[in-house]
């Protein structure tokens, strides 16, 4: 079987907004529509996803429900893209929930795992995936509002969302955390978030840990760069352009090729896996 062909740098110019919108990036991010094949290795699964309207979530989503898993959708206010994710789940066979909001408040995080065991039962897979980022050159053009929202998102959100979800959770189940090769080797105009990055692997180290005697397992998938509408809508221009040639396999990597990722974690042959980090990063290694 040849090698597939993968999109590589330079892109052209393709400057967005906050946060950004699938259909308007060229090349278009590859989430598996057409290659990801299921053997039911979550069937009957009930998985809570953030940022699950697009990129590494779309993917994420995508394979969990062609593995037999429903799925609630947490995003904040893509609806075009989250339509488009559960289309696709439901075209194979699952059900999907969508809730929009942000996920910064902690009131929020509470009603998604209501209303996941509200239209589930329980919460078997919770996949904190959603982000926010943005580029500064200068540790002076970081607002104290840019500084807090990058925290509340990224892993203040991951505690609320972890703290609710526990108790609906049975033995065996799993929560997969989103950091980013960031945590290792921060890139300084990503300050706020590489911070947080490293601090969702000390938080994935120790949940891990508490939760042990309850069996659920906590793990964290470190992407590199991957081809997602996050790059144009916060990456300046000629960081776009040559996004990922600085990885070993000198281009970035589709949605697609994460998720695999996270369907292991969630799966039962990841049943002595937990406080891991699994990189998937092009080639280049974690410190």
């Amino acid at each position: 079987m040849a090698d597939e062909t993968f999109p590589e740098p330079p892109f052209d110019p393709q400057p967005q907004k906050q946060p950004g919108f699938t259909d308007r990036m060229d090349p278009r991010p590859d989430h598996g529509e057409d290659s990801y094949v299921g053997s039911g290795r979550l069937r009957d699964l009930k998985a809570i996803i953030t940022g699950g309207d697009s990129g590494i979530g779309r993917a994420v989503a995508l394979a969990f429900a062609r593995e037999g898993a429903d799925v609630l959708v947490s995003y904040l206010c893509e609806d075009e893209d989250a339509e488009e994710t559960r289309r696709l789940v439901e075209a194979a066979g699952r059900r999907c929930v969508l809730i929009p909001g942000d996920i910064g408040d902690a009131a929020h995080c509470r009603t998604i795992v209501a209303q996941a065991v509200e239209a589930f039962g329980r919460v078997d897979i919770l996949v904190n995936n959603a982000a926010h980022q943005d580029s500064f050159g200068d540790i002076a053009e970081i607002s104290d509002e840019e500084w807090e929202r990058t925290f509340r998102v990224n892993i203040h959100a991951m505690f609320y969302l972890a703290k609710a979800a526990v108790p609906h959770m049975p033995p065996g189940s799993s929560i997969i955390n989103t950091t980013s090769i960031n945590a290792d080797t921060p890139s300084p105009q990503l300050l706020a978030y590489a911070t947080t990055k490293g601090a969702i692997q000390n938080f994935t180290g120790g949940l891990a840990q508490l939760l042990a005697e309850k069996e659920i397992r906590v793990n964290c998938v470190a992407p590199g760069p991957i081809w997602t509408p996050l790059i144009p809508a916060t990456m300046p221009e000629e960081k776009v352009k040559n996004f990922g040639k600085q990885v070993p396999m000198q281009r970035p990597g589709q949605p697609k090729e994460v998720a695999p990722a996270f369907v292991l974690l969630a799966s039962r042959e990841a049943s002595y896996i937990s406080g891991a980090t699994v990189a998937v990063t092009g080639g280049k290694p974690l410190i």
